[in-house]
């Protein structure tokens, strides 16, 4: 079995795992993950601009209201990503007016929140298979870190990577936040 394979097989294993999480449950990781996540921000100085994602479906932060990128914003300015025709992403600060900001405004954060299925504990990450994530984190400037959420089972001892994958630095689930990779 390649790489892409694993990928896939273990990309449907944990979306099934999701879906059965009871709601209940899912509320309680969410708020005790939004927890986590603001006392990691705290610590980081400056943190004026950062990106993030609208939560869907079965991503942590799906359950917050008022939802995970408002929740932010008392951080600072959030970007929150457009997916282009191509699958790459755009971004638009959270606000009313969703202007589009060009794919290279990830570059000017201080900090990157991204939806995972799975962190390896070299870092690397298990998205929903379309690529969009490891391209606009390509953009990211070294040293920024790009956090993702996910439920303390998604930690991995490793993730099926592939060349173009990016790692992220840290984690952060309903067990707490640690860094990733090297």
């Amino acid at each position: 079995m390649g790489r892409r394979d694993e990928k896939r097989t273990l990309r449907a294993q944990l979306i099934a795992e999701r879906r059965e999480i009871p709601t209940g449950t899912r509320q309680r990781y969410d708020a005790e993950i939004l927890e986590h996540l603001t006392e990691y921000m705290r610590e980081i100085t400056p943190c004026k601009r950062l990106a993030a994602y609208e939560p869907f479906g079965t991503e942590p932060g799906r359950t917050l209201d008022p939802p995970l990128p408002e929740r932010l914003g008392e951080f600072g300015t959030v970007l929150v990503p457009l997916t282009l025709e191509d699958r790459d992403l755009d971004w638009t600060a959270y606000d009313e007016s969703r202007t589009p900001l060009g794919p290279d405004a990830i570059a000017a954060v201080d900090l990157v929140v991204v939806p995972a299925l799975a962190v390896g504990r070299s870092g690397i990450r298990l998205g929903r298979g379309g690529g969009s994530y490891d391209r606009a984190l390509a953009r990211v400037l070294e040293g920024t870190p790009v956090v993702a959420l996910l439920y303390d089972h998604e930690l991995l001892d490793e993730v099926p990577g592939e060349e173009h994958d990016r790692p992220v630095t840290h984690l952060i689930a309903p067990g707490g936040a640690r860094a990733v990779g090297a």
